[in-house]
């Protein structure tokens, strides 16, 4: 893999934040809200979500939206800009936090982090306090969606192909309508390769400063974080979106799909778009194809009943 693809993945990590564009919809804002109870907070800065309530839709689909940042710097303020794109097209959305790994690889300041699975845990938790607020906020819990861009997707894939962290809260995969990873890895073991066997010796080193930090020591370990792993038990729709940076990823995924019975899976390859510019399109654009992607496959999913 080349180095502009390894480096793409943390491109999320050093972004600055874009100033804010303002609208003239009507889209009411309820940031830093608690999804653990206090007693259940480790750190409370990060364990919150920003939800997004597009005023007089009735009872509109929910986006639960994770951002990138290499499972180390995801911020979900940073988000806010896509996540009114959404909202101003009749969307609720939840801006997810969680916390973070030590990332530093790219801060060597940092000195502490948590490892998987606890990002996997906060975003299980804010799936079941979403799901039950539905009512109370007014979006249709039956037409609930896990999205996020990179380490976000990975997670947002996760969520719905492993059913163990849900199956906590006493829900299942299925009470998530859909899924939409985009720009994201799925095999951990083959992430942990390219850094390994890479012929630079910087990219060699995160191997352990990055891959190993986030995910555990073992194979095993990579394995059981990996939402390839769980194709047999994905049973959602999904639509899939890659960009040119992390396409081999994609690539790898789509490949496991083919060779399982899964078909339910839409996939949209963006490749004239490196890693960041995606976000950025996604984000600030007034007309991107990804995001016109999401959207059409939200409005339309959300039109099909469950059994």
């Amino acid at each position: 893999m080349k180095i502009g693809m390894l480096i793409s993945v943390l491109s999320l990590a050093i972004f600055p934040c874009m100033a804010q564009q303002t609208d003239s919809l009507k889209i009411e804002e309820f940031p830093n809200l608690r999804y653990l109870s206090a007693e259940d907070v480790v750190v409370d800065s990060l364990q919150r979500l920003n939800l997004l309530i597009p005023k007089g839709v009735n009872n509109p689909p929910l986006l639960v939206w994770i951002g990138g940042g290499a499972w180390s710097f995801v911020n979900r303020h940073q988000e806010m800009a896509l996540a009114r794109k959404f909202a101003q097209n009749g969307i609720a959305v939840a801006s997810v936090g969680h916390r973070l790994s030590k990332g530093s690889f790219a801060d060597t300041t940092r000195k502490s982090g948590v490892q998987h699975p606890e990002h996997i845990k906060d975003v299980a938790a804010a799936f079941k306090w979403l799901y039950e607020q539905a009512g109370k906020y007014g979006y249709d819990q039956k037409n609930m969606f896990v999205s996020g861009f990179s380490s976000g997707a990975h997670l947002a894939a996760l969520l719905g192909m492993d059913p163990s962290y849900l199956k906590k809260h006493g829900l299942k995969t299925t009470d998530i309508k859909a899924i939409i990873p985009v720009a994201g890895t799925y095999d951990i073991v083959d992430y942990y390769s390219v850094f390994k066997n890479h012929e630079t010796k910087r990219y060699q080193k995160m191997a352990e400063t990055h891959v190993m930090d986030v995910f555990g020591e073992t194979e095993n370990d990579f394995i059981q974080a990996s939402p390839a792993t769980y194709l047999d038990k994905l049973k959602i729709p999904m639509l899939l979106i890659s960009e040119g940076g992390l396409f081999n990823y994609t690539k790898l995924f789509e490949e496991k799909i083919w060779e399982s019975e899964y078909r339910q899976c839409q996939i949209l390859h963006l490749l004239n778009f490196s890693h960041g510019g995606l976000w950025t399109d996604m984000s600030y654009a007034e007309n991107s194809q990804a995001r016109n992607a999401m959207t059409d496959f939200i409005h339309r999913e959300s039109k099909v009943e469950k059994n």
